[in-house]
């Protein structure tokens, strides 16, 4: 199963400066969860995904998960 996560740009450009080249956020997502500190280093990344309309970022991922099953 996969996830849409969105964020902030700056998060992202953070981000891609410590994704190694042959890695996918996914991975790396994964990396950072079994680091050292895992919970220090989720709650720096926490408040960084933005929900400016709920109800429309939910409609527009069934309609994406509905496109992808036909």
């Amino acid at each position: 199963m996969t996830k849409t996560l969105t964020i902030r740009n700056e998060v992202y450009e953070k981000l891609l400066t410590i994704k190694r080249e042959d890695e996918s956020f996914s991975e790396l997502f994964n990396r950072l969860a079994d680091g050292p500190n895992p919970q220090e280093t989720l709650k720096t990344l926490r408040g960084c995904v933005k929900f400016t309309d709920k109800e429309q970022m939910l409609n527009e991922m069934s309609v994406a998960r509905a496109e992808r099953r036909q």
